[in-house]
């Protein structure tokens, strides 16, 4: 599954595990992923949107070769 927004195209992995269900989020310029879990009864539009703002966050912190936000 795939969605597109303001910030590019994202990627989605959906996996069942047990009473969980595990979604994975890939920036598909950067390649960049995260990993969320929720319960596998719950909204997958809330899991997609938990997973898009943790990408998100890991994306806008500093790391190898990044500089600080305002530097």
């Amino acid at each position: 599954m795939t969605a597109a927004g303001g910030d590019g195209e994202v990627l989605f992995e959906f996996l069942r595990v047990g009473s969980y269900l595990k979604v994975v989020a890939i920036d598909a310029k950067t390649g960049v992923e995260v990993t969320v879990a929720g319960p596998a009864t719950g909204s997958l539009e809330l899991l997609k949107r938990t997973a898009i703002n943790k990408l998100r966050f890991v994306q806008s912190k500093p790391g190898p070769g990044k500089p600080a936000p305002g530097r």
